[in-house]
C-alpha cells in the first residue's frame, strides 16, 4: 500500500485528500500552511524540557487530563498489557503550560486547529450523499465552541536495553477523535495497518503533514471513513540511541454532539475510557 502525497495547493487537493482518507484512513499533505520552522523550534525546545526535572512540576491532572504524563503513567493501548515507552504533555487552551518553554506550541495549536477545521470541511464536502445524510450536523459544526481539541507533545526516549519484553514506543491502536494532524516526527517508526493486513511505513519527510481518521468520524460516517490502526516501532541499530519527538493534534467534537444512533460523543468517550482503564475501573 502506498500512501499518496497530496499537494495542499492543488485544485483537486480536497478530493484527492478525502479519497485517500476513504481508501486508507490516512492522508498525507505537502506544501500545507503550517510553518515548518515553528514545528522544528517546538521539537527542539520541548526535547530540552523533557530532559529537565521541571516537567514534574506539571504532573498530570487525573480529572482534567492536562499536564505532564510520565512513563510510569503513560498509555497502555487497548488489548495490550505493557505501557508504551513514552512520556508526553497535554496542551489545552485552558490547561497548564510550562513556563520553561516559549508560547510556540500554543501558536501551533491555534494554526493547527484552524487547518483541521478546514480539512473537516473538505471531508464534509466530499462525503457521498448517503454518508453525508448520516451526520447529525455538518462536521465543522461539531467542533464549534469545543475546547477539548488536544495537542500532545510526545517524547520517546532512547532505548536503554532494559525495557520490558513486548514494550514498544506505541502499541497498535486507533485514535478516538474525529481527525488527527501529525507533522512528520524527528525520527521514523510510524506504521499503518493496511487493508491487506500488512504494516506499511508512513512517510516521515520533514514538511509533510500526516492526517488520520479517528474512531468518532468512522462512527459518524457509518464506516465510510475508516479509523486505521497504527503504531510506532522501536528503532534498531543506531536509531536505538536517538530520542523521537512528535506532536499530534487530536480534533475533538463537543460532548453533546450525536455521532450515530448508538452514541453521543460523551457516551462514546466514556465507553472508550472504561475499556482503557480495564475491568476494575
Amino acid at each position: 500500500m502506498q500512501l499518496p502525497i497530496v499537494d495542499y495547493r492543488s485544485p483537486d487537493a480536497a478530493h484527492a485528500f478525502c479519497q485517500s482518507l476513504h481508501d486508507t484512513g490516512f492522508g498525507v499533505l505537502a506544501k500545507h500552511p503550517l510553518d515548518q520552522t515553528l514545528v522544528e523550534g517546538i521539537y527542539a525546545e520541548w526535547l530540552q524540557f523533557f530532559g529537565t526535572p521541571a516537567k514534574h512540576h506539571y504532573a498530570q491532572d487525573p480529572i482534567k487530563l492536562d499536564g505532564y504524563f510520565s512513563p510510569a503513567v503513560s498509555e497502555t493501548a487497548k488489548n495490550h498489557t505493557q505501557r508504551d515507552l513514552k512520556e508526553f504533555f497535554h496542551v489545552f487552551p485552558w490547561g497548564r503550560y510550562p513556563q520553561e518553554v516559549s508560547d510556540a506550541a500554543r501558536r501551533y495549536y491555534a494554526a493547527g486547529s484552524a487547518l483541521a477545521a478546514e480539512l473537516l470541511q473538505w471531508v464534509q464536502d466530499n462525503s457521498p450523499p448517503d454518508v453525508k445524510a448520516k451526520y447529525s450536523m455538518p462536521l465543522p459544526d461539531m467542533i464549534k465552541g469545543c475546547e477539548q481539541t488536544l495537542l500532545r507533545v510526545l517524547h520517546y526516549p532512547p532505548l536503554r536495553g532494559d525495557e520490558q519484553p513486548g514494550a514498544v514506543r506505541a502499541a497498535a491502536h486507533g485514535d478516538i477523535n474525529l481527525l488527527t494532524l501529525l507533522p512528520a516526527a524527528t525520527e521514523p517508526g510510524l506504521q499503518v495497518l493496511g487493508k491487506d493486513q500488512q504494516w506499511h511505513d508512513v512517510p516521515c519527510d520533514f514538511g509533510l503533514l500526516i492526517v488520520n481518521i479517528g474512531d468518532m468520524l468512522q462512527e459518524a460516517s457509518g464506516n465510510y471513513y475508516p479509523s486505521t490502526v497504527h503504531r510506532v516501532l522501536n528503532p534498531a541499530g543506531a536509531g536505538r540511541f536517538k530520542p523521537r519527538i512528535s506532536m499530534p493534534l487530536f480534533l475533538h467534537p463537543r460532548r453533546e454532539v450525536v455521532l450515530s444512533e448508538r452514541y453521543t460523543v460523551d457516551s462514546y468517550f466514556k465507553e472508550r475510557m472504561r475499556e482503557l482503564r480495564g475491568p476494575k475501573a
